[in-house]
């Protein structure tokens, strides 16, 4: 019976649903980056002159981890876990939380993953043209809009939860 009473516990909901928006956005910014990281390699091996190019476009896929830090941190903040006194929270208190850190977790996670393979595909641009970077770092923009509205999602959620 402690462990089910852990499990629904508010707060600890709470802190789970920090975890998660920490976790997959910054395991799909970290595959992201390493995809893109892989695909860049072999370009510099051929073309070194092209490395700050290609390391814009490495860098891209990273935000989603960033954006899963910040969703955790406003969480965390207003429990009172960082920077206050903590809050103690029903269940249900903490079931929001957890529901709050869901479209930033998911959606990072997954656009992290998606990007990273137009970055990589923009890597191809810049070894055959690398006048067209710009068109290559806007391709890899639009994944990241749906990183951007999923995070305000989880930011606006946050906020309306009543302490």
């Amino acid at each position: 019976m402690e462990f089910v009473d852990m499990i629904f516990n508010g707060t600890f909901l709470a802190i789970l649903g920090a975890a998660l928006a920490v976790f997959l956005p910054g395991m799909g910014s970290s595959k992201g980056t390493g995809l893109v990281g892989e695909t860049a390699s072999g370009l510099i091996s051929e073309e070194p002159e092209k490395f700050g190019q290609a390391l814009l476009l490495q860098v891209l896929p990273s935000t989603q981890g960033i954006y899963g830090f910040v969703a955790a941190f406003l969480i965390l903040f207003k429990i009172g876990l960082v920077g206050g006194s903590p809050v103690e929270l029903t269940a249900i208190q903490g079931l929001q939380f957890f529901a709050a850190s869901l479209p930033i977790a998911i959606v990072g996670y997954v656009s992290a993953i998606r990007q990273a393979r137009v970055s990589a595909a923009a890597v191809g641009i810049i070894a055959k043209k690398p006048n067209e970077l710009a068109k290559g770092i806007t391709f890899a923009a639009i994944v990241e809009t749906y990183a951007v509205l999923a995070l305000l999602v989880s930011i606006l959620i946050i906020f309306g939860i009543k302490l």
